[in-house]
């Protein structure tokens, strides 16, 4: 008998995807990420990045990358709980449990890592876990690494999550726990989940509550502390609050905020945290300087709303459709996903670096050119930007 390929459906269902136009063609940064910045050798505008405050490239950040790297080396050696667990790591943790006014922070190698580390610890069998049904895909992950039973709720639908809440209270036998999930910022649509009525009505319920923050620091919140920040809450109403340096911040990490014990908890469960290598002192020391950067220069925060507002604006004002975006993230509404991938590609040759989301990121009607604004961008860049965006559409007759 003829001896089977074992991997043979690896190349047969990518190419299934090349001809579904499903599959990802990477693209080349050669330099920083940057406003105007150097991709497949062409000189572009970046509309793309989640580098919301163009802090991977503050001069303070790459010195204290530099000044980590003299004093402490290239890498840590280990995991924390081993013999990785650096001074750089301690001073960065407490100084983000400050930043955030938590009693505690734990910074976890990846967000990825953070959710799919902590959520399935955080419940069991016994437990309910109740999600927004656009959470990320990192929670949804975490979720299923879980054996606790799983219920969705409408997308920032408070009064629906006040229906599934009350079902659950009358279910046989009682949950032991139950753990409410949301994203802060939904990174497909630039929404922001109303994470005061989500908290009040966990509250009434006695459930737990995380938000998963991502896109909402260094955005939201006083001087971009955050979506808990930006409503106010306590770490009563909101117990975890997960997060990334490597959007906002500039660098790359997770992390979460709380209570000391929940700090406590994660770093002994996690299985993430306790057997991922721990970050180099270079990442350690940049993620401490952009910290620094938040709170004193707030003028790139500002900035950031300042470009913002005057996109969106500009961008609605040519007809086009900007969905429910609230944020930085300003998604261009296209519908067909064969026209979203030609409308990006004619926009990198005009000079602007905008990707397309399409099915099965989002629903095969919703497809969009997804637009994320940089504090650092001039307005030129922007008025180039936009005259481009109008071009594209009215050769694709879309406005």
């Amino acid at each position: 008998m003829a001896r089977r390929d074992p991997v043979s459906f690896l190349g047969v269902e990518y190419r299934a995807l090349v001809e579904a136009e499903l599959d990802w063609k990477l693209r080349v940064l050669e330099g920083p990420s940057s406003p105007r910045c150097r991709v497949d050798g062409s000189d572009v505008i970046m509309l793309c990045s989640n580098n919301y405050l163009s802090l991977s490239n503050h001069p303070r950040l790459k010195q204290a990358a530099i000044d980590a790297v003299k004093t402490h080396g290239a890498g840590s050696g280990s995991v924390r709980p081993i013999a990785g667990n650096m001074d750089l790591h301690l001073e960065l943790e407490e100084r983000l449990a400050v930043f955030k006014g938590a009693e505690a922070s734990l910074v976890y190698q990846t967000g990825f890592a953070a959710n799919a580390g902590l959520i399935p610890q955080l419940t069991d069998s016994g437990d309910l876990i109740v999600s927004d049904e656009l959470n990320h895909g990192s929670i949804i992950d975490g979720v299923r690494l879980s054996k606790a039973d799983r219920a969705v709720y409408r997308h920032s639908d408070a009064a629906h999550l006040e229906e599934v809440l009350d079902a659950a209270e009358r279910h046989t036998p009682p949950y032991r726990r139950i753990l409410v999930i949301t994203d802060g910022v939904f990174s497909m649509d630039g929404d922001i989940a109303p994470l005061d009525k989500v908290a009040t009505t966990a509250r009434d319920h006695g459930a737990m509550v995380y938000v998963d923050d991502a896109h909402g620091e260094g955005v939201l919140g006083d001087g971009g502390r955050g979506i808990v920040s930006h409503f106010g809450l306590t770490r009563e109403e909101v117990q975890v609050e997960m997060g990334t340096f490597s959007k906002a911040f500039g660098v790359v990490g997770g992390h979460v905020s709380g209570s000391r014990d929940l700090v406590d908890f994660a770093l002994n469960r996690s299985r993430t945290w306790l057997l991922s290598g721990s970050h180099p002192p270079s990442v350690a020391a940049s993620c401490i300087a952009a910290i620094d950067v938040l709170e004193t220069e707030p003028e790139h925060v500002r900035n950031l709303w300042s470009n913002t507002e005057y996109f969106r604006k500009a961008v609605q004002g040519m007809g086009f459709d900007t969905g429910s975006s609230v944020t930085p993230i300003v998604p261009i509404m296209i519908g067909d996903s064969g026209d979203a991938k030609k409308f990006s590609r004619r926009l990198f040759e005009l000079g602007v670096f905008a990707l397309p989301i399409v099915f099965p990121m989002v629903a095969r009607d919703r497809a969009r050119i997804r637009t994320i604004m940089n504090a650092a961008l001039s307005q030129s860049d922007l008025d180039e930007a936009l005259a481009a965006i109008e071009r594209v559409g009215k050769e694709i007759d879309l406005v």
